[in-house]
């Protein structure tokens, strides 16, 4: 009762929100990169919000599954098939017994995230089933997945009520230019004005120096007053340190629990999944906003987390009534 993996893809590792409360003793949080995504994933088939997913990056992998089960796909659009028919996305999917999930290359976005109504069966550790590959421990064996790897369900869970009304609009990923709203410092006063100026109103460049650690900018130089180096201090998700280069780079899921190098601001958590969808050669633009005004786009993400969940559980004509609606009245403002 589980999953078989036929093809792993490029990377495919089993992630929750994090490991955290162990940063003190050197282990980093991981988790997965896109967090909103990751929460679609799971809403949409009334699982706890912190249930393990396979989160998938570039090239998605080939599943066989071995029981029924509920599962629904979000993020990078990797044209999902099953049994090699085009397979929806942001949908409740019911799978039998013998079915071939295949995500392929991502056509836009770069991170897809797979959940499951019967829930992975991978054991705790240090509070989280999230895979940190660096460190071997958590996920399926502490590892990527591998081809003929078999992971199981933890229970039998093949219904969820108004079926037909699990689906919700999904995120696009085609922008080729990305505007990250920040939080300035928390050592913005380690650059000059003009190196401030520069960081708010050039425009970078993501490179191929991208994985879940971080993601390096190229760009023009972020002048500083007189070193980048600082005491080594904590690391946070969308952390931007400026080595001594000059270059921005954006530290993420994996990123290290210190560091040693300036950090001229932060990105807001509710503009991390841009970044983390991006693709090479994509164009990022920095904005900054206060802290307050980062905390009520917050409060807005979690306000329509929770207008999603009220409506995957409205009765299916209500869904395509509210639906219908929505799209007339958008159109009076084209």
């Amino acid at each position: 009762m589980g999953i078989r993996i036929l093809k792993p893809g490029m990377l495919t590792t089993v992630q929750d929100l994090g490991r955290t409360g162990y940063q003190s003793q050197g282990f980093g949080v991981t988790g997965v990169m896109d967090i909103r995504s990751f929460k679609i994933a799971n809403l949409l088939l009334d699982n706890p919000e912190n249930e393990p997913v396979l989160e998938a990056t570039f090239i998605g992998p080939k599943l066989e599954f071995t029981s029924e089960t509920i599962i629904a796909i979000t993020g990078a659009d990797m044209q999902p098939t099953i049994n090699k028919k085009p397979a929806p996305m942001y949908t409740a999917i019911y799978m039998h017994k013998g079915d071939i999930l295949q995500l392929n290359s991502a056509r836009s976005g770069s991170r897809t995230y797979i959940a499951f109504s019967s829930y992975l069966d991978i054991p705790v550790v240090m509070g989280s089933r999230s895979t940190n590959c660096r460190s071997h421990i958590g996920g399926f064996k502490g590892r990527k997945l591998k081809e003929e790897d078999y992971i199981g369900f933890r229970i039998k869970r093949r219904y969820l009520p108004y079926f037909l009304s699990r689906q919700v609009e999904g995120d696009i990923f085609e922008e080729e230019k990305v505007t990250l709203r920040v939080v300035m410092g928390p050592q913005d006063d380690h650059f000059t004005k003009q190196g401030i100026e520069t960081f708010l109103n050039e425009e970078y460049m993501v490179t191929a120096d991208f994985d879940r650690m971080g993601c390096r900018l190229e760009g023009p130089f972020i002048a500083y007053k007189d070193t980048a180096d600082i005491i080594s201090d904590g690391i946070t998700f969308g952390s931007v340190q400026v080595p001594s280069h000059g270059k921005p780079i954006i530290l993420l899921a994996d990123r290290q629990t210190t560091g040693g190098y300036a950090k001229i601001a932060t990105v807001a958590s509710v503009d991390i999944p841009k970044l983390v969808q991006a693709k090479t050669d994509y164009k990022v633009h920095f904005q900054a906003i206060s802290v307050q005004e980062a905390q009520r786009l917050l409060l807005e993400e979690i306000k329509e987390m929770d207008e999603l969940r009220k409506l995957i559980h409205k009765p299916c004509k209500e869904v395509l009534d509210s639906r219908l609606v929505a799209k007339r009245v958008s159109t009076l403002f084209e």
